[in-house]
């Protein structure tokens, strides 16, 4: 029992499961920067998207990847989003956590 969940605990922090903010951070630069402004603090009408947990944004991405309107902003939103790998979502999604 103890050998199972020291294995669960390996994998759950592992942090090859988790993005990677330095690529996410390129592809925010890249992509998403242009809108919501460096480091994700909002500009004009697009919001701040920095300082959010991860799931948070993963789901935010996930849902507008999926085509599903949310928001005001969901037609560009759906756009960007339809080619995001899942890789780049949880990059996207570790860097925007602490982006500052």
């Amino acid at each position: 029992m103890i050998k199972l969940l020291l294995l669960l605990l390996v994998i759950l922090v592992n942090p090859t499961f988790a993005g990677d903010p330095a690529a996410g951070e390129a592809k925010f630069k890249s992509n998403c920067k242009q809108c919501h402004g460096p480091a994700g603090m909002g500009m004009a009408s697009y919001p701040k998207v920095s300082g959010n947990p991860v799931d948070y944004t993963r789901n935010r991405l996930q849902t507008y990847r999926s085509g599903a309107e949310i928001g005001p902003n969901s037609a560009l939103m759906i756009m960007m989003a339809k080619p995001l790998t899942d890789e780049e979502i949880e990059n996207l999604s570790a860097y925007l956590k602490d982006a500052k």
